[in-house]
């Protein structure tokens, strides 16, 4: 499993434990070559235009975080007996739902009614759908069976609760970064011959135009640079995580989290991200946030450099001066070693005792940023044991 998980490059522990690697590089080209998922990587050419980024490391040809050492620190930590046990040979009996999780099959036409509200459509793990006062804003969208390059792994624990032909028009689609689980390449490609507008990290836009998308209508953005369309903003913002669909392109293109904004609304998407001193200095420039989508599944003590722990997601929320906090990177995939529920369930007694606006539709269900209904803890059913981690 973790040999496996290596050799696609799935944003997971398993995606960085050194010691399998020489397998990997041995059985990788028998199963790589070809295979138009892994994308396409910048090209000389291409890495030249990033020399003036901050992020970029002329020198390695790759993309760093604040600290530069810190995906190496984590391979270091993650590397144990332990891990591989958990891994290979622990039970792990609730990784995935014993049953389907609770979805609503959303109205499109009620997501679509005029208000001046912003609305908000969740479809598991990181996918979401915004309607900035009829503005569409499509978030990671990962619709495919499986979050890896071949259909056996990595599989859904549901089929989406609708297809790509029930969404709405799009008019923006924004990427995190380059991870099978962010960047889907089925449904990067169902908007070819659709005017959206594709907006990315630097450098993941060469991804999307090895899978067709008209380099018109890719727009790239280094950490705190912006692009407005017609009072819609998007800023780019730093995120502490990594890069890479493959054993060769580590960290060859950016990662971001993201603020979006109107006259009206300020959200912020965190992207894959560990904790550091960047939700403070986002909040500090671009809050209070109308709501924070933060990333709060796959994680780990031996990777927390790269993922949020439920106490430092909190941490991040009042960092940024959210008013409301909604997990994301939950609820689809099986990425890490905890219960499937366990992020929620931590999360809501964490809201409990600090304060915490916490937001947890059912998948597929709208909702609004200014909603002021409680929310069912629909998980709480489908628990098979109580949390041990």
């Amino acid at each position: 499993r973790i040999v496996f998980y290596r050799l696609i490059g799935i944003d997971c522990v398993a995606g960085q434990l050194r010691a399998f690697d020489n397998v990997a590089r041995f059985l990788g080209p028998l199963i790589l070559a070809g295979c138009a998922p892994f994308g396409s990587p910048p090209e000389a050419e291409q890495q030249s235009k990033f020399a003036g980024s901050p992020q970029f490391n002329a020198e390695s040809s790759r993309f760093e975080n604040r600290r530069p050492n810190v995906i190496e620190e984590t391979r270091e930590e993650a590397f144990n007996l332990a891990m591989i046990y958990e891994f290979f040979i622990a039970d792990r009996p609730d990784g995935v739902p014993v049953q389907p999780l609770p979805q609503v099959t959303p109205q499109m036409a009620e997501f679509m009614a005029p208000s001046d509200d912003l609305k908000i459509i969740w479809f598991g793990h990181s996918t979401f759908l915004l309607n900035f006062n009829d503005k569409t804003v499509l978030v990671d969208p990962m619709f495919s069976n499986s979050a890896a390059p071949v259909s056996f792994a990595v599989k859904r624990f549901q089929p989406p609760v609708i297809g790509l032909d029930d969404l709405p028009p799009i008019d923006f689609i924004l990427i995190s970064h380059d991870h099978y689980d962010h960047l889907d390449m089925k449904s990067v490609q169902y908007f070819r011959d659709q005017a959206v507008t594709f907006i990315t990290p630097l450098g993941v836009g060469s991804h999307l135009q090895g899978w067709g998308i008209n380099a018109a209508n890719i727009i790239e953005r280094d950490w705190w640079d912006s692009i407005e369309f017609d009072g819609l903003e998007f800023i780019a913002a730093p995120a502490q995580h990594f890069s890479g669909r493959s054993l060769t392109d580590e960290n060859k293109t950016l990662w971001a989290s993201w603020i979006v904004r109107d006259a009206e609304h300020n959200v912020y998407f965190s992207g894959d991200t560990g904790y550091d001193t960047h939700f403070k200095a986002i909040g500090e420039q671009y809050g209070p946030f109308d709501v924070a989508f933060i990333e709060s599944g796959q994680y780990n003590q031996a990777w927390k450099a790269v993922h949020l722990l439920p106490e430092e997601g909190v941490q991040a929320y009042q960092d940024l001066k959210a008013k409301r906090f909604f997990p994301i990177h939950w609820a689809m995939f099986e990425l890490a070693l905890h219960p499937w529920y366990e992020p929620v369930e931590r999360l809501d007694a964490l809201s409990a005792v600090n304060n915490v606006n916490l937001m947890t539709p059912k998948i597929g269900q709208i909702t609004t940023v200014n909603s002021e209904s409680g929310f069912e803890k629909w998980w709480k059913a489908l628990i098979t044991k109580a949390p041990d981690r």
